[in-house]
C-alpha cells in the first residue's frame, strides 16, 4: 500500500510526536509498504518541499510558527494547516494517489484535509489520538466553555469523524468517551503509543562533563515546555532538593512556558536547575542516554490521560522514572505495577521530593527500575505491534 502520515512535528524536530512517526513510517516501509509523510513547516523557504530521507517520502509544506508562537497565534496558525496543505500540496496529492491515511493529534485541526483526501483517493482513514483537546484545557484552566470552545470542539468533532478508526492512547482514554456517550459514535481502540526496539543506539557524549554536571545525579526532562506540563512542579521539586548537592535538574525543549519559567529560576536563585534550547534528535538521545533519571510532570487538574512519548525515550535508554502526574492517570499503574518508576500525583510536592531523594541516594534502585523499564518497553510499546494493529484492521477490509 502507499501509506500517507499526516503529522503537525516531523523530524528533525524533537518532539516525542516526531520520533513516533518517524519510528512508525521506518517500521511500514520495513514491511513493504511506500510511505509517504506530510507535515506543515515553518521553516522552508518555498510553498512545498519533497524530499527521500531514509527511504522514506516527506512533504513538507510551508505554514506559520506553530510550535513557538504564542497560544492565540498558534490557534490561528493551526487552524489553517488543513486549508493550506490542501491547497499548496494539491498537484503532490494529485500526482500520489494513497490507500492509507494515518494522521496523528495533536492537532485537532487535520478534519477537513483528511475527509478531502479520502474523496480524492477513496481510501480509509486511522486517527492516532493522544490529545483530548479541548477538554485538557479546561481541565488545566486555560480556556473557558463558551464561543472559543465551542468552535475546538466543532474541530475536534471534525477530526474524528474524519476517521474510520480512532486510537487512544489507554484505556481510561475509552473511559472518557463512554462517559461522554461517544463510544456508540466512533470505532475505537488502545494504541499504546511505540518506539523502534532495535535501533542503533547513540552513544552517550560529554555533556555531563561540558555542563559542569560531573559526579551529579541529573534529573533529565525533554520536551514540550508548556502549561499542560506543569513545570512550576519541577521548579518547586529543585527548590525542595537545593540542599542536596549532588541533584541537578536539566531541562531540554521549548515552549510557551520557557521564558517565565526561567525568570522564576533566576529570580529564587536556584542553581540546581537549568533549561537549555531544544536540540537535534540525535544530541537529544545522546543526552538521554548520559544521563540518572527521566522526569514526567502533568497538571494536576487534567482530567483526560496521558502517556507522554517521551517516557518512551526514558525506557529505551534503561532510565529510571520519576514521574508527578494528574489524578487517576493510567501511567501511575503501569509503572507501579511493572517498577519501573516512582510515581505520585502533582501537588504533593513532599512525595514527589521524598522519591527523588530515593533515587538520588541509591544507585541500585535506580538501575533495577531502568532495567525493568526497558523490559515493558519491548513488551508494551515496540512499533512493530503499532504497526501490526494499524494495518490488521485493513488488510481485513481491503
Amino acid at each position: 500500500m502507499r501509506i500517507i502520515l499526516l503529522v503537525v512535528y516531523y523530524l528533525p524536530s524533537t518532539t516525542s510526536s516526531a520520533k513516533l512517526i518517524s519510528d512508525l513510517a521506518a517500521e511500514l516501509q520495513r514491511l513493504g509498504h511506500e510511505v509517504i509523510v506530510v507535515a506543515p513547516d515553518e521553516n522552508i523557504l518555498t510553498d512545498v518541499e519533497t524530499t527521500v530521507e531514509n527511504e522514506i517520502h516527506v512533504l513538507r509544506v510551508r505554514t506559520g510558527k506553530i510550535k513557538t508562537a504564542s497560544k492565540w497565534a498558534r490557534g490561528f496558525n493551526e487552524a489553517r494547516l488543513s486549508e493550506l496543505i490542501w491547497d499548496r500540496g494539491r498537484q503532490f496529492f494529485k500526482d500520489n494517489p494513497c490507500d492509507l491515511i494515518i494522521y496523528y493529534s495533536p492537532t485537532i485541526f487535520f478534519g477537513s484535509l483528511v475527509k478531502r483526501l479520502k474523496k480524492q483517493f477513496g481510501c480509509p482513514s486511522y486517527l492516532i489520538l493522544r490529545d483530548l483537546f479541548p477538554q485538557w484545557a479546561v481541565d488545566a484552566g486555560i480556556l473557558r466553555k463558551g464561543i472559543v470552545y465551542n468552535y475546538f470542539k466543532w474541530k475536534e468533532r471534525l477530526n474524528y469523524e474524519a476517521a474510520d478508526i480512532i486510537g487512544v492512547q489507554s484505556p481510561a482514554n475509552l473511559l472518557y468517551f463512554r462517559e461522554n456517550g461517544l463510544d456508540k459514535k466512533y470505532r475505537l481502540e488502545v494504541l499504546y503509543n511505540w518506539t523502534a526496539l532495535e535501533e542503533k543506539r547513540i552513544l552517550p557524549g560529554a555533556h555531563r562533563k561540558r555542563l559542569g554536571l560531573q559526579g551529579k545525579v541529573v534529573f533529565f526532562y525533554g520536551g514540550n515546555i508548556g502549561i499542560a506540563q506543569d513545570m512550576d512542579n519541577v521548579v518547586r521539586l529543585a527548590v525542595n532538593l537545593q540542599n542536596e548537592p549532588d541533584a541537578y535538574f536539566l531541562l531540554v525543549g521549548e515552549g510557551s512556558e520557557v521564558p517565565r519559567l526561567k525568570a522564576d529560576i533566576a529570580s529564587k536563585g536556584l542553581i540546581n536547575i537549568a533549561i537549555h534550547p531544544a536540540v537535534g534528535q540525535r544530541e537529544y538521545l545522546s543526552m538521554l542516554s548520559e544521563f540518572d533519571v527521566g522526569l514526567i510532570s502533568l497538571d494536576h487538574g487534567l482530567k483526560t490521560q496521558n502517556f507522554p512519548g517521551k517516557m518512551l525515550g526514558y525506557m529505551y535508554y534503561s532510565t529510571p522514572i520519576l514521574a508527578s502526574i494528574n489524578p487517576g492517570n493510567d501511567l501511575k499503574v503501569i509503572l507501579e505495577d511493572n517498577e519501573a518508576g516512582l510515581v505520585c500525583i502533582n501537588k504533593d510536592d513532599e512525595t514527589f521530593a521524598a522519591f527523588a531523594r530515593r533515587l538520588l541516594a541509591d544507585e541500585e534502585l535506580r538501575l533495577r527500575l531502568g532495567r525493568n523499564a526497558r523490559a515493558l518497553l519491548e513488551s508494551t510499546f515496540s512499533v512493530s505491534g503499532a504497526a501490526g494493529q494499524i494495518l490488521a484492521h485493513f488488510y481485513r477490509e481491503h
